[in-house]
């Protein structure tokens, strides 16, 4: 199976015509119907359902599309890797990123790098811990930021030099934001928004024997999309203070947890990695200041 074969797969399945992929890849309808029915052939399965106007995967193609994609990541990975091994002034930084307002800390690292190495480029991936350990783990990303303390097993990490302070964000009129914290007790009976991660680790451990009690009425991955909902009557966001615009205009109010509960940041990046002149001069830079 080839590299070549699977830009060609993800390029149908993306069109979901086979004319408009053949002219974005530069290549000829006939040519490309002959590679998928080969890939099919030699998989032994049916990857498309062709219909008059459009092509569909099938099951056996959503599947290959999952796999294909991090494939081509990673070639893609390789190919600007080998292709910055003499470059002092440049390359590629692969980073998969928790959400915290300490990502500045990060966000400053690069500005600096940026201006000694002006041929850095950088791509971002955010996700929760597992989303990103498992692109860390198969070497799709350099570094990645967790919420979590890192396996040092398979993991070396540097810690962020700050806490994220777990809180109730709810809007401004409600009883609650009268008090100065809010308890487990409090939050009995309430339609609450958090992050599964978060509300299946951190949020369990704190509240204790009240857990089973708590009303988990959906899960988001992006903060402000949960704000969305508070904002709109729905519920109330348990989530880490500063990411969503809690200021005095913005109608929320955030309220810190009691008992405090704080959770640091990490960096981490796989052990006995072998990193790019960029990626190690990256490195020492942050070890350097969060240090």
């Amino acid at each position: 199976m080839e590299i070549r074969t699977l830009r060609y797969f993800l390029a149908v399945a993306r069109e979901e015509n086979m004319t408009k992929a053949a002219d974005i890849l530069h290549v000829t309808q006939p040519t490309l119907s002959k590679t998928l029915k080969a890939l099919e052939d030699e998989l032994g399965k049916k990857l498309f359902t062709r219909h008059s106007f459009s092509i569909a995967l099938t099951e056996e193609g959503m599947l290959l599309r999952n796999r294909a994609e991090d494939l081509i990541l990673m070639a893609d990975k390789i190919e600007k890797e080998f292709l910055s091994l003499d470059d002092i002034t440049g390359g590629d930084l692969y980073f998969g990123l928790a959400e915290s307002y300490q990502i500045r800390y990060l966000a400053r690292e690069i500005r600096t790098l940026k201006k000694h190495c002006p041929g850095l480029k950088y791509h971002i991936t955010s996700g929760d811990t597992e989303q990103v350990t498992e692109k860390l783990d198969k070497g799709l990303l350099d570094f990645a930021v967790i919420c979590d303390a890192p396996d040092t097993r398979k993991y070396d990490c540097l810690a962020f030099p700050d806490g994220d302070i777990w809180g109730l964000i709810m809007p401004e009129g409600n009883p609650l934001a009268k008090k100065e914290t809010i308890s487990a007790d409090d939050l009995i009976g309430l339609p609450l928004f958090a992050s599964r991660q978060g509300w299946e680790g951190d949020i369990k451990k704190w509240a204790g024997k009240t857990y089973d009690r708590l009303h988990l009425e959906g899960s988001f991955r992006l903060a402000y999309n949960a704000s969305m909902f508070v904002r709109e009557g729905l519920g109330y966001q348990l989530s880490f203070e500063h990411l969503v615009n809690t200021t005095p205009e913005s109608g929320l109010v955030f309220k810190p947890l009691s008992p405090r509960l704080e959770i640091k940041l990490f960096l981490i990046w796989n052990k006995y990695q072998t990193f790019t002149p960029i990626a190690d001069k990256f490195l020492s830079q942050i070890k350097a200041h969060l240090s």
